[in-house]
């Protein structure tokens, strides 16, 4: 379900009220003027103790090849997960997540080879529940061992939700899966009834390959691995 394109100037707290009952804004494109509400029929959602983690990507996380950080460079993620032909982030989504940043309510998560940024994702934090939004790579696997990074910052902080907004294979092969909309309310209800903390884990601290991976799995992870190497 969407809405027709707003005629009201969105805020950052706007931003987290629609959250709150599972709503979110996109544009029609980059370069698109105005914003409209989406809220799925069929929302896509990961499982905190569901991720798929393949035995190459396993490999990937626990080489420690790239160094995982989080919250350092948030809009030059953002920008980065627009930079593809289709996009739903236009300037107004760059705007406005930046303000739910300054605030302490979207983080990022990032993948870097040296000083240079290869990969990441990020979302919208609210007590127990976490959003994502986009992620991108510049280099094989980086998104994915970013994911792998945030699951294991979520468990830490001790949240109950992940939003994937929509289920589309690739993240289905990482263990998202689709619930109805009134599934996903219900689940939100109780991820907002929580108090989570990003921190838990210090932003700016990385996390080892080893310690992700160890934090990340869960039950059933080790067949769902043998199965996708």
């Amino acid at each position: 379900m969407r809405s027709a394109p707003r005629k009201f100037e969105l805020t950052a707290d706007i931003l987290l009220r629609a959250y709150s009952i599972g709503v979110f804004p996109m544009a029609e494109s980059r370069h698109a003027r105005e914003l409209f509400w989406v809220e799925p029929e069929a929302r896509g959602i990961f499982p905190l103790d569901g991720l798929i983690v393949s035995r190459s990507l396993a490999r990937a996380v626990k080489s420690d090849r790239f160094r995982v950080v989080a919250d350092r460079a948030f809009e030059a993620v953002v920008r980065a997960c627009a930079e593809r032909e289709k996009t739903w982030i236009n300037d107004e989504i760059v705007r406005l997540y930046g303000e739910l940043f300054a605030a302490g309510h979207a983080h990022s998560v990032e993948a870097y080879e040296g000083d240079v940024l290869v990969g990441g994702l990020y979302g919208v934090s609210l007590r127990g529940a976490f959003f994502g939004e986009s992620m991108f790579h510049r280099a094989r696997d980086a998104s994915k061992v970013a994911l792998v990074h945030l699951v294991a910052r979520l468990k830490a902080g001790g949240f109950r939700l992940l939003d994937a907004q929509f289920l589309t294979e690739h993240l289905q092969s990482l263990g998202a899966v689709e619930i109805p909309r009134e599934a996903f309310r219900f689940r939100l209800a109780e991820a907002l009834a929580l108090r989570a903390d990003f921190g838990a884990w210090a932003a700016g601290r990385a996390m080892s390959g080893a310690e992700a991976l160890d934090r990340a799995r869960g039950a059933g992870v080790d067949d769902a691995a043998e199965a996708n190497a």
